[in-house]
């Protein structure tokens, strides 16, 4: 028998076993819990939909630890190391190199990777149990931003404590489920200007690519300037108190492997390959822990020592230390908290909105009406999900367009999502590889991820001036001014001022019909007088 012959054989005994063990599973109880007949699939498709989505959104484990954990979280000017010539740290010790803060945001990274993992697990599993929907739940792209560098700002540089900002999570998502229960989303959703709903997808991507070219934060290629704020950098050597340059531009050996990774990545995505993302992150990552070189990022110091200690382990359970239960109400009659609740609460429900009808539309699950079989659930896990991630210290949990993948794949139940959960939980065992992933292996994927949600802007009608001077200031203001908030603030505020021609139109037109009927009556009253003292 030929080497053809037996790949065939092996092949079709595959498929009977395939086959078999669908069968098994349709007709049980999982099956018929799932829906399996019902929805025309089996446990196989589910299965390979589950891994596809995952593997397509599991790069947000790494990308959502390093955002947040920008913000210093817990960590205080008490954790600095305090020089040997001086009594005591000075303030701006968290936002240089310190051997002490730096190991605190470190083991900050470590409980953020495993609060992500949680959240995802926790989020998935209930999507999949409950709604039986085929959809992936995470720590959304854009609020994590919003959190660590709008509110909390970068190592507590902001106006709002880590703390205070998750009590505001906790209450948005509190918020959101009273909303998603009463039924009343889709009419708070519709209370934006349209060009400003779309616009804030255009304008949260391009916040997210700026911070993926940063220094520290991304790529490097992006760093600042005292004359014109921002420059090309890409630097060989970087003050580490200015981040300006000090060698030659465009030598940093990492920013030319992020973009190596970078083109990767790319070239997957041309190619539609599930889990390109994941495949440049790890292809800069392993590179990037070889010791020695220009670019490893377990360089030859008292904190590159203690990190790499820490990698050589591969399997560990980390335990959450400074992020669980933290949620603080103080501060709170600040205007920037309600201001931060309101904005999270709005991109909250604008995104999930609009991501939950696209999967369904996508998956063929709409009906003539527009709703879909498990919409009402779907939004109750959703906030019930931020809920959960703000007791472990992320920011709100989102269902993720990724989930498109495991559609694609014929992922039509929530088994699908049970997978995907399942992932996530293997994943909780292996912190110390997740954690030693280097910023300039995230910066490319957020550029991408950026790319792709700047998509909606052809659905802005460009030629009505009204609708297109109102979505450029919404994009334009939130990377510009590093704020979400202010560019949905400005985006609305042109778009009233605009609409205040046709309002005071609108009036003018009215008060002349009023001014119009009322001489008319007036007129008839008249006319009624003059006919009785006539007949008088």
């Amino acid at each position: 028998m030929g080497f053809g012959a037996s790949l065939k054989k092996l092949s079709n005994s595959w498929k009977k076993i395939e086959m078999s063990v669908n069968d098994a599973i349709s007709k049980s109880k999982v099956g018929k819990f799932f829906k399996l007949e019902a929805r025309k699939t089996c446990f196989t498709r589910e299965l390979r939909a589950g891994t596809a989505t995952f593997l397509t959104m599991a790069y947000i484990i790494t990308v959502n630890a390093t955002i947040i954990a920008d913000s210093g979280g817990t960590c205080l000017m008490a954790d600095c190391t305090v020089p040997a010539n001086q009594t005591a740290a000075s303030p701006d010790c968290m936002l240089k190199p310190n051997l002490g803060y730096d190991n605190c945001v470190s083991k900050t990274k470590s409980d953020l990777v495993v609060a992500t993992i949680l959240s995802a697990m926790i989020g998935s599993f209930a999507m999949g149990v409950l709604a039986n929907l085929p959809l992936g739940l995470a720590p959304g792209m854009g609020p994590n931003a919003y959190l660590a560098y709008n509110l909390v700002g970068f190592h507590g540089s902001g106006s709002i404590s880590y703390q205070t900002a998750l009590a505001v999570v906790l209450i948005e998502g509190c918020a959101f489920l009273a909303i998603s229960t009463l039924g009343v989303r889709a009419k708070i959703a519709r209370l934006m200007p349209k060009p400003v709903r779309l616009a804030c997808g255009a304008g949260i991507g391009l916040f997210i690519a700026f911070v993926g070219l940063q220094i520290h934060q991304g790529v490097g290629l992006i760093g600042p300037d005292p004359t014109t704020l921002v420059t090309i950098s890409a630097c060989a050597k970087i003050d580490p108190i200015s981040n300006t340059c000090v060698g030659d531009k465009m030598r940093s050996p990492t920013f030319w492997l992020a973009m190596v990774g970078f083109l990767m990545t790319c070239y997957g995505l041309m190619k539609e390959i599930k889990g390109s993302m994941i495949y440049g992150i790890s292809f800069i990552t392993l590179v990037s822990w070889i010791r020695g070189t220009s670019f490893t990022i377990f360089p030859k110091t008292p904190l590159g020592d203690t990190n790499y200690n820490y990698f050589k382990k591969v399997v560990d359970f980390h335990k959450i230390e400074s992020t669980f239960g933290v949620i603080s109400f103080s501060h709170f009659n600040r205007s920037e908290v309600w201001i931060a609740l309101v904005t999270l609460l709005y991109v909250d429900v604008l995104a999930t909105t609009g991501t939950l009808y696209t999967m369904a539309e996508i998956g063929g699950f709409l009906d003539d009406k527009g709703s879909f079989e498990g919409e009402y659930l779907a939004y109750i896990v959703d906030a019930s999900s931020t809920i959960v991630g703000s007791a472990l210290g992320v920011s709100p949990v989102a269902t993720y367009v990724e989930s498109s993948a495991g559609i694609k794949e014929g992922g039509r139940t929530g088994l699908t999502a049970v997978v995907i959960a399942f992932y996530f939980f293997l994943s909780l065992f292996f912190t110390p590889l997740l954690t030693s992933v280097p910023p300039w292996a995230i910066g490319p994927s957020l550029v991408i991820v950026g790319v792709m949600m700047m998509k909606v802007v052809k659905d802005i009608n460009w030629e009505n001036i009204k609708e297109a001077v109102p979505a450029f200031v919404t994009m334009s203001i939130m990377p510009l001014t590093y704020s979400i908030a202010n560019g949905i603030i400005g985006g609305i505020g042109v778009y009233i001022a605009l609409s205040l021609y046709d309002l005071m139109l609108g009036f003018i037109k009215w008060v002349n019909k009023m001014r119009k009927m009322v001489i008319k009556e007036q007129n008839q009253v008249s006319n009624g007088v003059e006919s009785m003292v006539e007949i008088i």
